[in-house]
Protein backbone atom coordinates (compact mmCIF):
# COMPACT_ATOMS: atom_id res chain seq x y z
CA UNK A 1 0.00 0.00 0.00
CA UNK A 2 2.81 2.38 0.94
CA UNK A 3 4.69 1.57 -2.28
CA UNK A 4 1.53 2.20 -4.31
CA UNK A 5 0.97 5.53 -2.57
CA UNK A 6 4.59 6.58 -3.18
CA UNK A 7 4.31 5.61 -6.85
CA UNK A 8 1.17 7.69 -7.24
CA UNK A 9 2.82 10.68 -5.58
CA UNK A 10 5.75 10.43 -7.98
CA UNK A 11 3.33 10.15 -10.89
CA UNK A 12 1.54 13.32 -9.74
CA UNK A 13 4.88 15.16 -9.48
CA UNK A 14 5.74 13.97 -12.98
CA UNK A 15 2.35 15.25 -14.18
CA UNK A 16 3.03 18.62 -12.55
CA UNK A 17 6.34 18.82 -14.45
CA UNK A 18 4.51 18.05 -17.70
CA UNK A 19 1.84 20.67 -16.96
CA UNK A 20 4.42 23.43 -16.64
CA UNK A 21 7.24 22.61 -19.03
CA UNK A 22 5.19 21.47 -21.99
CA UNK A 23 3.45 24.82 -21.68
CA UNK A 24 6.79 26.54 -22.23
CA UNK A 25 7.52 24.57 -25.40
CA UNK A 26 4.79 26.47 -27.27
CA UNK A 27 6.91 29.60 -26.92
CA UNK A 28 10.11 27.78 -27.93
CA UNK A 29 8.43 26.30 -31.01
CA UNK A 30 7.07 29.69 -32.03
CA UNK A 31 10.56 31.17 -31.70
CA UNK A 32 12.08 28.37 -33.76
CA UNK A 33 9.64 28.48 -36.68
CA UNK A 34 10.26 32.20 -37.10
CA UNK A 35 13.74 31.34 -38.37
CA UNK A 36 13.33 27.98 -40.17
CA UNK A 37 10.68 25.65 -41.65
CA UNK A 38 8.71 23.78 -39.02
CA UNK A 39 9.21 20.31 -40.52
CA UNK A 40 12.97 20.81 -40.60
CA UNK A 41 12.91 22.06 -37.00
CA UNK A 42 10.98 18.96 -35.89
CA UNK A 43 13.35 16.67 -37.79
CA UNK A 44 16.43 18.20 -36.11
CA UNK A 45 14.76 18.20 -32.70
CA UNK A 46 13.73 14.57 -32.95
CA UNK A 47 17.08 13.46 -34.36
CA UNK A 48 18.93 15.01 -31.42
CA UNK A 49 16.39 13.89 -28.82
CA UNK A 50 16.21 10.36 -30.19
CA UNK A 51 20.00 10.13 -30.28
CA UNK A 52 20.17 10.93 -26.56
CA UNK A 53 17.88 8.01 -25.76
CA UNK A 54 19.59 5.64 -28.18
CA UNK A 55 23.11 6.39 -26.91
CA UNK A 56 22.02 5.82 -23.31
CA UNK A 57 20.40 2.45 -23.99
CA UNK A 58 23.26 1.27 -26.21
CA UNK A 59 25.79 2.14 -23.49
CA UNK A 60 23.69 0.33 -20.87
CA UNK A 61 23.38 -2.67 -23.25
CA UNK A 62 19.60 -2.66 -23.08
CA UNK A 63 17.97 -5.33 -25.28
CA UNK A 64 16.50 -4.09 -28.54
CA UNK A 65 12.80 -4.51 -29.39
CA UNK A 66 11.86 -7.76 -31.08
CA UNK A 67 9.28 -8.93 -33.59
CA UNK A 68 5.87 -7.29 -33.26
CA UNK A 69 7.28 -4.64 -30.90
CA UNK A 70 8.71 -2.87 -33.95
CA UNK A 71 5.21 -2.57 -35.37
CA UNK A 72 4.06 -0.76 -32.23
CA UNK A 73 7.08 1.56 -32.38
CA UNK A 74 6.39 2.41 -36.02
CA UNK A 75 2.74 3.19 -35.30
CA UNK A 76 3.66 5.43 -32.36
CA UNK A 77 6.36 7.20 -34.36
CA UNK A 78 3.69 8.18 -36.89
CA UNK A 79 1.01 9.15 -34.36
CA UNK A 80 3.14 10.90 -31.73
CA UNK A 81 5.88 12.52 -33.76
CA UNK A 82 5.32 12.65 -37.52
CA UNK A 83 1.69 13.75 -37.15
CA UNK A 84 1.14 15.17 -33.68
CA UNK A 85 4.43 16.94 -32.99
CA UNK A 86 5.15 17.68 -36.64
CA UNK A 87 1.74 19.13 -37.48
CA UNK A 88 1.35 21.12 -34.25
CA UNK A 89 4.75 22.75 -34.81
CA UNK A 90 3.89 23.41 -38.44
CA UNK A 91 0.58 24.90 -37.31
CA UNK A 92 2.21 27.65 -35.22
CA UNK A 93 3.86 28.98 -38.36
CA UNK A 94 0.40 30.23 -39.34
CA UNK A 95 -1.30 30.87 -36.01
CA UNK A 96 -0.28 32.31 -32.65
CA UNK A 97 1.21 30.06 -30.00
CA UNK A 98 -1.79 30.95 -27.80
CA UNK A 99 -4.25 29.74 -30.41
CA UNK A 100 -2.17 26.62 -30.88
CA UNK A 101 -2.45 26.02 -27.14
CA UNK A 102 -6.24 26.38 -27.30
CA UNK A 103 -6.49 23.76 -30.03
CA UNK A 104 -4.10 21.54 -28.09
CA UNK A 105 -6.52 21.73 -25.16
CA UNK A 106 -9.14 19.90 -27.26
CA UNK A 107 -7.06 16.74 -26.87
CA UNK A 108 -8.77 15.42 -23.68
CA UNK A 109 -12.16 15.79 -25.34
CA UNK A 110 -11.03 13.51 -28.16
CA UNK A 111 -10.12 10.93 -25.49
CA UNK A 112 -13.65 11.14 -24.12
CA UNK A 113 -15.21 10.79 -27.57
CA UNK A 114 -12.95 7.86 -28.46
CA UNK A 115 -13.84 6.16 -25.17
CA UNK A 116 -17.56 6.77 -25.68
CA UNK A 117 -17.49 5.43 -29.25
CA UNK A 118 -15.56 2.46 -27.89
CA UNK A 119 -18.43 1.65 -25.57
CA UNK A 120 -16.85 2.84 -22.31
CA UNK A 121 -18.99 4.54 -19.67
CA UNK A 122 -17.36 7.55 -18.06
CA UNK A 123 -18.58 9.29 -14.89
CA UNK A 124 -20.69 12.33 -15.69
CA UNK A 125 -18.62 14.31 -13.21
CA UNK A 126 -15.46 13.56 -15.17
CA UNK A 127 -17.08 14.58 -18.45
CA UNK A 128 -18.35 17.80 -16.87
CA UNK A 129 -14.88 18.51 -15.53
CA UNK A 130 -13.32 18.10 -18.96
CA UNK A 131 -15.90 20.37 -20.58
CA UNK A 132 -15.33 23.00 -17.90
CA UNK A 133 -11.59 22.68 -18.34
CA UNK A 134 -11.79 23.32 -22.07
CA UNK A 135 -14.30 26.12 -21.52
CA UNK A 136 -11.93 27.78 -19.09
CA UNK A 137 -9.11 27.62 -21.62
CA UNK A 138 -11.33 29.28 -24.22
CA UNK A 139 -12.12 32.09 -21.78
CA UNK A 140 -8.44 32.57 -21.00
CA UNK A 141 -7.64 33.00 -24.69
CA UNK A 142 -10.73 35.06 -25.49
CA UNK A 143 -8.70 37.66 -27.35
CA UNK A 144 -7.19 34.95 -29.56
CA UNK A 145 -10.48 33.32 -30.55
CA UNK A 146 -11.10 35.96 -33.20
CA UNK A 147 -8.18 34.41 -35.09
CA UNK A 148 -10.54 31.60 -36.04
CA UNK A 149 -12.34 34.08 -38.31
CA UNK A 150 -9.17 34.96 -40.18
CA UNK A 151 -8.83 32.92 -43.38
CA UNK A 152 -5.02 33.16 -43.17
CA UNK A 153 -5.11 30.96 -40.08
CA UNK A 154 -7.27 28.19 -41.60
CA UNK A 155 -4.29 26.03 -42.55
CA UNK A 156 -2.75 26.37 -39.11
CA UNK A 157 -6.04 25.47 -37.42
CA UNK A 158 -6.54 22.36 -39.56
CA UNK A 159 -2.97 21.18 -38.96
CA UNK A 160 -3.30 21.74 -35.22
CA UNK A 161 -6.65 19.92 -34.95
CA UNK A 162 -5.31 16.89 -36.80
CA UNK A 163 -2.31 16.96 -34.45
CA UNK A 164 -4.56 16.76 -31.37
CA UNK A 165 -6.55 13.84 -32.79
CA UNK A 166 -3.33 11.97 -33.57
CA UNK A 167 -2.00 12.67 -30.07
CA UNK A 168 -5.18 11.29 -28.50
CA UNK A 169 -4.90 8.03 -30.44
CA UNK A 170 -1.19 7.87 -29.69
CA UNK A 171 -1.78 8.31 -25.97
CA UNK A 172 -4.37 5.55 -25.86
CA UNK A 173 -2.15 3.27 -27.93
CA UNK A 174 0.79 3.98 -25.60
CA UNK A 175 -1.37 3.21 -22.57
CA UNK A 176 -2.33 -0.14 -24.07
CA UNK A 177 0.97 -1.34 -25.53
CA UNK A 178 3.85 0.46 -23.77
CA UNK A 179 3.94 -2.10 -20.96
CA UNK A 180 5.16 -4.73 -23.45
CA UNK A 181 8.67 -3.21 -23.63
CA UNK A 182 10.78 -0.34 -22.32
CA UNK A 183 8.75 2.77 -23.27
CA UNK A 184 11.74 5.11 -22.94
CA UNK A 185 13.88 3.13 -25.38
CA UNK A 186 10.83 3.00 -27.64
CA UNK A 187 10.51 6.77 -27.37
CA UNK A 188 14.03 7.31 -28.66
CA UNK A 189 13.46 4.93 -31.56
CA UNK A 190 10.19 6.68 -32.40
CA UNK A 191 12.01 10.02 -32.54
CA UNK A 192 14.78 8.67 -34.76
CA UNK A 193 12.36 6.95 -37.16
CA UNK A 194 10.17 10.04 -37.42
CA UNK A 195 13.20 12.31 -37.90
CA UNK A 196 14.28 10.29 -40.92
CA UNK A 197 10.77 10.55 -42.38
CA UNK A 198 10.52 14.29 -41.65
CA UNK A 199 13.95 14.99 -43.12
CA UNK A 200 12.85 13.13 -46.25
CA UNK A 201 9.67 15.22 -46.52
CA UNK A 202 11.54 18.44 -45.83
CA UNK A 203 14.28 17.88 -48.41
CA UNK A 204 11.97 16.35 -51.02
CA UNK A 205 9.74 19.42 -50.92
CA UNK A 206 12.70 21.81 -50.77
CA UNK A 207 11.31 23.29 -47.56
CA UNK A 208 14.68 23.72 -45.82
CA UNK A 209 17.32 26.27 -44.92
CA UNK A 210 21.07 25.76 -44.73
CA UNK A 211 22.27 24.59 -41.32
CA UNK A 212 24.81 27.42 -41.37
CA UNK A 213 21.97 29.91 -41.95
CA UNK A 214 20.07 28.87 -38.81
CA UNK A 215 20.54 31.71 -36.27
CA UNK A 216 21.57 31.26 -32.65
CA UNK A 217 18.04 31.99 -31.38
CA UNK A 218 16.67 29.04 -33.33
CA UNK A 219 19.42 26.73 -32.06
CA UNK A 220 18.68 27.75 -28.48
CA UNK A 221 15.00 27.04 -29.10
CA UNK A 222 15.88 23.63 -30.56
CA UNK A 223 18.15 22.84 -27.60
CA UNK A 224 15.37 23.73 -25.17
CA UNK A 225 12.85 21.64 -27.11
CA UNK A 226 15.24 18.67 -27.13
CA UNK A 227 16.32 18.71 -23.48
CA UNK A 228 13.10 19.89 -21.86
CA UNK A 229 10.43 18.94 -24.39
CA UNK A 230 11.72 15.75 -26.02
CA UNK A 231 13.71 14.15 -23.20
CA UNK A 232 12.82 15.18 -19.64
CA UNK A 233 9.14 16.00 -20.12
CA UNK A 234 8.41 13.02 -22.35
CA UNK A 235 9.90 10.74 -19.69
CA UNK A 236 7.67 12.40 -17.09
CA UNK A 237 4.62 12.11 -19.38
CA UNK A 238 5.04 8.38 -20.01
CA UNK A 239 5.67 7.81 -16.31
CA UNK A 240 2.46 9.61 -15.35
CA UNK A 241 0.46 8.02 -18.19
CA UNK A 242 1.37 4.51 -17.01
CA UNK A 243 0.46 5.17 -13.38
CA UNK A 244 -2.53 7.51 -13.55
CA UNK A 245 -5.95 7.28 -15.26
CA UNK A 246 -5.79 8.57 -18.83
CA UNK A 247 -8.31 11.33 -18.07
CA UNK A 248 -6.20 12.55 -15.14
CA UNK A 249 -2.91 12.29 -17.03
CA UNK A 250 -4.43 14.40 -19.84
CA UNK A 251 -5.10 17.37 -17.55
CA UNK A 252 -1.79 18.92 -18.58
CA UNK A 253 -3.56 20.03 -21.76
CA UNK A 254 -5.66 22.45 -19.66
CA UNK A 255 -2.70 23.75 -17.66
CA UNK A 256 -0.27 24.28 -20.55
CA UNK A 257 -2.20 27.25 -22.01
CA UNK A 258 -2.35 28.89 -18.59
CA UNK A 259 1.42 28.56 -18.30
CA UNK A 260 1.77 30.14 -21.73
CA UNK A 261 -0.39 33.09 -20.66
CA UNK A 262 1.58 33.73 -17.48
CA UNK A 263 4.91 33.44 -19.26
CA UNK A 264 3.66 35.82 -21.92
CA UNK A 265 2.88 38.34 -19.20
CA UNK A 266 6.22 37.88 -17.44
CA UNK A 267 8.46 37.70 -20.50
CA UNK A 268 6.60 39.73 -23.14
CA UNK A 269 4.64 41.98 -20.73
CA UNK A 270 1.27 40.88 -22.07
CA UNK A 271 -1.71 42.23 -20.17
CA UNK A 272 -3.52 40.05 -17.66
CA UNK A 273 -7.28 40.69 -17.61
CA UNK A 274 -10.52 39.36 -16.14
CA UNK A 275 -10.83 36.74 -18.89
CA UNK A 276 -7.66 35.11 -17.61
CA UNK A 277 -8.84 35.32 -13.99
CA UNK A 278 -12.30 33.88 -14.73
CA UNK A 279 -10.97 31.32 -17.19
CA UNK A 280 -8.35 30.21 -14.69
CA UNK A 281 -11.00 29.67 -12.02
CA UNK A 282 -13.21 27.66 -14.43
CA UNK A 283 -10.25 25.54 -15.52
CA UNK A 284 -9.18 24.82 -11.94
CA UNK A 285 -12.78 23.78 -11.18
CA UNK A 286 -12.74 21.38 -14.10
CA UNK A 287 -9.39 19.96 -13.00
CA UNK A 288 -10.76 19.43 -9.48
CA UNK A 289 -13.88 17.62 -10.72
CA UNK A 290 -11.92 15.17 -12.85
CA UNK A 291 -9.29 14.62 -10.18
CA UNK A 292 -11.87 14.12 -7.43
CA UNK A 293 -13.86 11.69 -9.56
CA UNK A 294 -10.94 9.37 -10.19
CA UNK A 295 -9.58 9.75 -6.67
CA UNK A 296 -12.85 8.41 -5.26
CA UNK A 297 -13.06 5.77 -7.98
CA UNK A 298 -9.62 4.36 -7.16
CA UNK A 299 -9.83 4.78 -3.38
CA UNK A 300 -9.96 1.38 -1.66
CA UNK A 301 -12.97 0.69 0.61
CA UNK A 302 -12.45 1.05 4.36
Amino acid sequence: MLSSKTSRQKALLALAWVCFFWGTTWLASKEGVQHMPAIQLCAIRQLLGGSVYLIYFILTKHPWPKGKQWGTILILSVLNFMLSNGLSTWGVQYISSGLGAIIGAIFPLWLVLIALFGGDRLPQKAILGMVLGFGGVCIIFYDHLKDFLNADFTKGIILSVIATISWAFGSLYTKKHAANFNPYFSLGLQMLISSIALFSVSYTTGNTVSVAAIPANAWWAILYLVVIGSVLTFIAYIYSLQRLPTSLASLYAYINPMVAVLLGALIFHEKLNMYIAVGGAVTITGVYLVNDTFRKKTQPPL
